[in-house]
């Protein structure tokens, strides 16, 4: 089987969560920081042979630092872009065949990424959702007839639920994916890149239901707390 692919887009500032450092590296309670969690979650579900990408930009030698093991691109504009040219520099950098990646500020039950799997390997690209909650400020979907995607952004109305920021790109797709990637205005998040793609060249993305998971991003002080309070209850479980 070919090793998988796994990109963790970091490069951003993290204005809101008014940290000094990169927000990946933001401990949780377990002494772990966020990008530890990830990468821990990475490896237990799909080995040490994975291929994980770290995009880097603000602090990048903090993060550079404190995963010296992993592959690197570097968001030289990480001040002036959004996660549209981030996920660029990932998958430009890749290998060929699929890529699984996530925003770097998510924490998560690693059960998510075994979701993914059977996507993974059919060759289908996949966004994961949780069908739950539709707050404003969050990236939102709702699906066609066919059952795929077909809107997803903050603005989407009548929405199915969220999308958690942990995303796959079929083989066959991310060609499709980079150019659309490279038509997203700075400021864009990648999800942009994802409409353009379903809208004009009829990109198939399956909405994977995780809302039985933890999945947090991380945005702000009471985003953390709740981070950690369903990472403790996941544990409680286990």
């Amino acid at each position: 089987m070919a090793t998988v692919q796994i990109a963790i887009l970091a490069a951003g500032m993290g204005t809101r969560l008014k940290r000094p450092m990169p927000k990946p590296l933001t401990p949780l309670d377990d002494g772990r920081t966020i990008l530890q969690q990830q990468v821990d979650n990475v490896r237990t579900v799909f080995g040490d042979d994975a291929r994980v990408i770290l995009v880097v930009g603000f602090k990048h030698e903090l993060l550079m630092e404190a995963q010296p093991d992993l592959l690197f691109a570097y968001n030289e504009d990480y001040d002036q872009t959004n996660t549209s040219k981030s996920l660029l520099k990932a998958l430009r950098g890749s290998s060929d065949g699929p890529v699984i990646w996530m925003n770097g500020d998510v924490v998560f039950d690693p059960e998510v990424l075994r979701r993914l799997r059977p996507l993974l390997d059919d060759g289908r690209s996949a966004i994961a959702v949780n069908t739950a909650a539709t707050a404003d400020e969050e990236v939102k979907y709702t699906v066609g007839a066919d059952g795929f995607v077909d809107a997803l952004s903050k603005q989407v109305t009548d929405a199915l639920g969220e999308a958690v920021g942990i995303n796959l790109v079929a083989a066959a797709d991310k060609a499709t994916l980079i150019r659309r990637l490279e038509q997203c205005d700075d400021q864009d998040y990648f999800e942009r890149a994802i409409e353009l793609a379903v809208e004009h060249d009829g990109l198939r993305v399956t909405p994977v239901d995780i809302s039985d998971l933890f999945a947090v991003e991380v945005d702000n002080a009471s985003d953390l707390a709740r981070a950690i309070e369903q990472r403790q209850a996941y544990e409680r479980r286990q």
